[in-house]
């Protein structure tokens, strides 16, 4: 159905695809794995158009072909739906699927023919969307299911999936592979760009597994494991499970009471919530993403101002509500954003800077009556997080935004544990992030909870949420619903709390 042959593809000095060679056969379901920067979505951006490789072939059904844009890929079957979903939130279903491909003349748009035919089309593969709905009501899952319908709708009989599943509850993703089956079973192909090694094993036939832009293994999935796969994709073995003692639970460190938290035009986002944090334990909170976790954290950071905030939150005995950020981290608060780009990082900024956001008005960084910046301090300082976190390149000279996503998750973390904190706030650790740089963030985090510190983590990753927390809350629409034991309650059980409340 798909072949690429000898694709290659640099950006500058980076060479993103090197001799790639990925042929997907017709009527099935092929995975493409490997860590960030490994080139995955890269060639298959290719084969859609979307960038145009340097030298090298795309074949369709066996036969050469140019494809130089989008509009080329689709009008010989190759559809495409991306990681963030390239939809109007204003707009209705139906009028989100005809955009480009616009039925009737430009003076007669006929809508009603569209929203007929993708009624038919919804119904054939049971995506249960209503083409009359507008986007912005709908969830994630159903917003997914549209951009598949926008595919399907163009005669698509090859589908190329961008990290379908990154957002989605464990019910959806449920749904989904079942969606996915029954296209498989009408013929259609269907390729997933994915790091998550459960699923592969769980939807593909075959694999295609990629390292630093080479094709390092093609395997069928029946005759494969996740360890063979975490090793090709790495270059090493790599430890899947999170190793962990027993927790050694001291005295409570973070104490919240009826805490409410607002928005600017008085939406309440976190509902008269109370719960406990206590040294040497990581207390986890899973919830789908808009449910309040957002909010939560920030507010325990200092971020939200104390007029939009109602209850108590407290540390070690002691009232800190109304501390600004920057006071809370001097008692001892350490917070790695949800948001590396927009919270975490100034990506314009070297590493070396960026190292000592958030310590850049204290002693050893500023010397001579707290006016100067030490530039040899800053140096030291970085130069420790770069070898204790593994952050690479290591030239400090660097910008920020030179660094891969899981590396630039390291630079933060290598920050905040640098603090020596009392408590941790910690959101989406591993979003974005690689299988190896995952096991490393994850004992780290494992080692800090051992020294003693309190650890609030919360993830949209169901499985690490309930791998790393020594207890777990589960948080819908703002207000705690669940307080369960990670090692006994089911996944199930879980995605039930977080889609329903109950």
């Amino acid at each position: 159905m798909l072949e690429l042959r000898n694709i290659t593809k640099r950006f500058g000095d980076v060479l993103a695809n090197d001799h790639v060679n990925i042929k997907v056969e017709p009527g099935t379901v092929h995975a493409i794995v490997g860590e960030n920067g490994a080139g995955k979505s890269t060639a298959m951006r290719i084969a859609y158009g979307f960038y145009k490789a340097d030298s090298g072939e795309i074949l369709i059904d066996g036969q050469v072909r140019e494809i130089s844009t989008p509009h080329d890929a689709i009008a010989l079957g190759v559809g495409m739906v991306h990681q963030h979903f390239m939809l109007v939130g204003t707009m209705t279903v139906a009028e989100n699927i005809v955009l480009g491909a616009e039925p009737g003349s430009t003076l007669a748009l006929d809508l009603g023919k569209a929203a007929a035919d993708i009624q038919k089309l919804s119904e054939e593969f049971k995506l249960a969307v209503n083409p009359n709905v507008v986007v912005e009501h709908l969830s994630v899952g159903q917003q997914q299911r549209v951009e598949l319908l926008k595919a399907l709708y163009r005669h698509a009989r090859l589908l190329i999936l961008d990290e379908p599943t990154a957002v989605l509850t464990p019910q959806e993703v449920d749904e989904f592979f079942a969606i996915l089956h029954r296209m498989r079973e009408q013929g259609k192909t269907v390729v997933i760009i994915t790091h998550k090694l459960s699923e592969v094993l769980a939807i593909s036939d075959e694999v295609t597994v990629m390292r630093d832009g080479r094709v390092v293994g093609r395997l069928q999935t029946k005759e494969t494991n996740a360890a063979e796969l975490a090793r090709l994709m790495v270059g090493r073995e790599v430890l899947l499970r999170v190793e962990k003692p027993e927790a050694k639970v001291g005295a409570t460190e973070l104490s919240v009471k009826n805490l409410s938290v607002r928005t600017a035009d008085g939406t309440k986002r976190v509902d008269d919530v109370s719960f406990e944090v206590r040294k040497g334990e990581i207390l986890g909170i899973a919830g789908v993403e808009g449910n309040g976790q957002t909010e939560l954290i920030e507010a325990l950071a200092g971020l939200v101002a104390a007029s939009q905030l109602s209850g108590e939150i407290g540390l070690e005995g002691r009232n800190i509500t109304r501390l600004d950020a920057r006071s809370r981290r001097e008692v001892g608060i350490a917070h790695i954003p949800e948001d590396r780009h927009r919270r975490g990082l100034l990506l314009d900024f070297s590493l070396a800077e960026n190292s000592i956001l958030g310590v850049h008005y204290r002693k050893p960084i500023v010397s001579f009556a707290g006016v100067f910046l030490d530039d040899q301090a800053i140096r030291s300082r970085a130069a420790e997080i770069i070898e204790d976190f593994d952050v690479r390149p290591t030239n400090q000279d660097l910008p920020a935004r030179a660094l891969s996503g899981g590396n630039q998750q390291k630079l933060i973390i290598g920050r905040e544990f640098e603090l020596h904190p009392k408590l941790l706030l910690v959101s989406q650790p591993t979003r974005g992030v690689d299988i190896g740089a995952i096991e490393f963030i994850h004992r780290k985090l494992v080692a800090l909870r051992d020294a003693g510190c309190a650890v609030l983590l919360i993830s949209a990753e169901l499985e690490e949420v309930t791998t790393l927390s020594d207890r777990l809350l589960v948080i819908h629409e703002g207000r705690i619903v669940g307080d369960v034991d990670p090692k006994v309650a089911t996944i199930e059980e879980i995605g039930l709390l977080m889609t329903r409340g109950h």
